[in-house]
């Protein structure tokens, strides 16, 4: 590109910091935190003006979500993670997300990691911490909101804000009471993954040799969140699991983070029949850009050219209806939090035995800041219709919500 374009629907954003309301050292201990931005080389995906032209405007008019991220900010220092997971406060980037072109970001929190009172995470205790700590922050300034009903998700983009949806990729801490589902509901939590990746009450992980499928328990829960109005997900459920939760379910059923098996061998990714019941249920698979998840053998370097030959193989098998983008990214070192975290969240499991080449970073899928921008510009370059375009940047996801959530 010859000329700089400004990047499109960039957010009312006052300079606020997390926590910036305490005294640091005195009610937190700090903590030297990763880089928002430029932590590493950026990168803008090529494009000619013209085209860039068109992305922007379709950053400023469409809706743009990502159905899952974590946007909490990594300490720079590796060895430090342990304490800082234990401490339980989280920091947002959220002068990096001002200039995502996002309206709307599913927040995972990390309570895979929550570390307060036990290194196994998923406690009871932990996660309504994490999630009382999160709101908090977000309840002192103004450009995120927290998004409740769907209302909330239009709103936001008229104001030039960012719709925050609270989402758990496991029930794991509910253990065996539903009404437990009632007060995630009650704190803000929209969407949640029946199961991680080890089992639970609810049914087996795709960490577990043997899938035993949705038990009675997680039918009772599938239909407490029906109810509730709370979006089912099953991209880390057992591939039985996941097709009796798709099927119990009288809503729509939705997978995330996750990309193709038929591409890449892995438990991670969902084979043919998933993707395909999930969409036939009216639900919607969002392509997963964590490292060395989607990747395939025309792109053994995960980058976006790898991420986005799973969207194409996922729209080509279900359509376009039925696709959208969960990149799963965080702001700090992905790879060595994989590398340090490998056994607690059962990474080596999912990543399978295929050799592949270790990156440093996903190449144009960083962070949630950088994400969206190139996103659509591959979209725009390969000559996707504006209309395609704008399912799966958001429409196919607004759809589901509609179908899933209290109205």
């Amino acid at each position: 590109m010859s000329k700089t374009i400004k990047q499109g629907n960039q957010k009312i954003y006052d300079g606020y910091k997390s926590f910036q309301y305490l005294e640091p050292g005195i009610d937190y201990k700090e903590f030297k935190l990763s880089k928002e931005n430029d932590r590493v080389e950026p990168y803008t995906y090529p494009v000619s003006e013209t085209q860039e032209e068109t992305v922007q405007q379709i950053l400023e008019e469409d809706y743009i979500i990502s159905m899952h991220e974590h946007t909490f900010v990594m300490p720079e220092k590796l060895e430090e993670f342990y304490e800082f997971r234990h401490h339980g406060r989280d920091w947002t980037g959220f002068e990096a997300l001002s200039q995502s072109g996002l309206d709307v970001i599913f927040e995972n929190f990390m309570d895979g990691t929550a570390m307060i009172t036990s290194k196994a995470g998923w406690k009871w205790s932990d996660v309504i911490h994490d999630i009382g700590i999160r709101f908090s922050d977000i309840a002192h300034q103004d450009m995120v909101i927290k998004a409740e009903r769907i209302s909330d998700l239009y709103r936001a983009k008229k104001e030039r804000k960012i719709a925050f949806v609270g989402a758990l990729e496991s029930c794991t801490m509910i253990e065996n009471e539903l009404d437990r589902l009632d007060i995630l509901y009650g704190f803000g939590i929209r969407t949640m993954g029946v199961v991680y990746s080890e089992a639970n009450q609810l049914g087996s992980g795709l960490r577990e040799p043997n899938d035993g499928g949705l038990t009675v328990f997680g039918k009772q829960a599938v239909r407490r969140m029906n109810q509730l109005g709370i979006t089912i997900d099953v991209s880390h459920a057992g591939d039985k699991t996941s097709l009796d939760t798709i099927e119990a379910s009288e809503k729509p059923v939705t997978i995330n983070h996750a990309g193709a098996r038929a591409l890449w061998d892995t438990k991670r990714l969902k084979p043919d029949d998933v993707i395909k019941a999930c969409a036939e249920k009216g639900g919607v698979i969002a392509i997963e850009a964590a490292p060395h998840t989607t990747i395939t053998p025309n792109n053994l370097t995960h980058s976006i050219e790898s991420y986005m030959e799973h969207f194409e193989y996922v729209a080509n098998l279900v359509g376009i209806d039925h696709v959208a983008f969960g990149p799963d990214t965080l702001f700090g070192d992905h790879v060595g939090i994989h590398d340090l975290l490998s056994g607690q969240l059962s990474i080596k499991s999912s990543h399978g035995a295929n050799s592949y080449p270790k990156v440093e970073y996903v190449k144009g899928l960083e962070n949630p800041a950088e994400c969206f921008p190139n996103i659509i510009r591959w979209l725009v370059n390969k000559g996707y219709s504006r209309e395609d375009i704008r399912k799966v940047a958001g429409a196919n996801i607004l759809r589901v919500l509609e179908a899933t959530w209290a109205k």
